[in-house]
């Protein structure tokens, strides 16, 4: 005998289907995005929008797409798009913060004094909206503790954010108290905040942390070192090994070892957008074109753009090597 489907029912499993579909193809975009298949993660995401222009999510994976290759403009106005959609999610703040900073970098003094203020605001609405969200808790402390207080920032803030961040995670609060005494030019002080955070969570993460501490503080073998324990730990090779390699090339210390940490990052199923794959390509490129290498150099540059074909910076790269020149004619015997 045959049923009649109530018609709310239908509306309900078009929704979900819908729905469903929706995330599957934000799925696929995070994915690309991670994997460094920038072209690939605007594509499907451009496509979502078209469908549903006031996807937030999507907006926001866009933005970060955007972010890796370095096109503030853009990444800030799907990030401003997914904060008006969506306005009480954290990271859709953080990274609205994050795609400020990137324009603040490259702006002049003015400009630059307006979008600090812009960045600030972003993070400290990411942390009211999740007080837990500790990428947003570690960046609004870097702000603190780098940008003057006319701006917003101030060393009496990193230290009562610290103490909120204690109990969320003890290894960032004390990265935080190790960059305050830095700051205040107390390096024993912040060697010992660093060395807490490792010894609170002895991750890849935090003794890059350590690493780059002593190679700001120009003690470059214990920097190594440092090095060698958060390659030693990171079995995920993860974006730690991207860290630890540009650390290495800050030092002027074991090119060859920097060369390999960032090929098995990049040969790692666990590549993120915090390390962008286009970015990391380019700067495994630099390295070998100072070794000599021009031709493994010219594939790296090459590969960030099959990647994501409008990456400036890998552009710039492949311009600026010499012209391949053509192999001579063979003689007529």
């Amino acid at each position: 005998m045959s049923r009649v489907v109530p018609l709310r029912f239908l509306l309900l499993l078009s929704v979900f289907v819908s729905s469903s579909a929706a995330l599957a193809e934000r799925v696929q975009a995070l994915a690309a995005l991670n994997q460094g298949h920038t072209d690939e993660a605007i594509h499907l995401l451009q496509a979502q929008l078209a469908q549903d222009p006031h996807d937030a999510l999507a907006h926001q994976l866009l933005c970060r797409a955007y972010y890796s290759i370095e096109q503030e403009d853009s990444a800030i106005a799907e990030c401003e798009a997914a904060v008006s959609n969506a306005p009480a999610i954290s990271d859709h703040y953080l990274w609205l913060g994050r795609a400020y900073g990137l324009k603040a970098a490259g702006a002049n003094p003015v400009a630059a004094f307006r979008l600090a203020r812009k960045v600030v605001a972003a993070f400290e609405q990411a942390v009211k909206l999740d007080p837990a969200n500790i990428p947003a808790l570690s960046d609004l402390g870097e702000y603190y503790v780098d940008a003057p207080s006319l701006v917003g920032g101030g060393l009496d803030k990193a230290q009562q954010l610290s103490v909120r961040m204690m109990p969320v995670s003890a290894t960032k609060a004390h990265r935080l108290l190790a960059m305050i005494a830095e700051k205040q030019g107390n390096p024993a002080a912040a060697e010992a905040e660093f060395r807490r955070a490792v010894e609170t969570q002895p991750s890849a993460a935090s003794f890059v942390d350590l690493a780059a501490f002593y190679q700001r503080q120009r003690k470059n073998d214990q920097c190594v070192v440092a090095i060698q324990a958060a390659v030693r730990l990171d079995r995920a090779r993860d974006a730690s090994l991207v860290d630890a390699a540009s650390i290495l090339t800050d030092a002027n210390r074991s090119p060859q070892l920097a060369q390999q940490l960032l090929a098995a990052y990049l040969a790692s199923p666990a590549k993120s957008d915090s390390a962008p794959a286009p970015k990391v390509h380019v700067q495994l490129g630099d390295l070998l074109q100072r070794a000599g290498d021009q031709a493994a150099a010219r594939r790296e540059y090459q590969a960030a753009l099959a990647l994501a074909s409008s990456y400036a910076p890998a552009q710039r790269a492949l311009k600026s090597l010499p012209a391949i020149q053509a192999a001579p004619p063979k003689a007529i015997p």
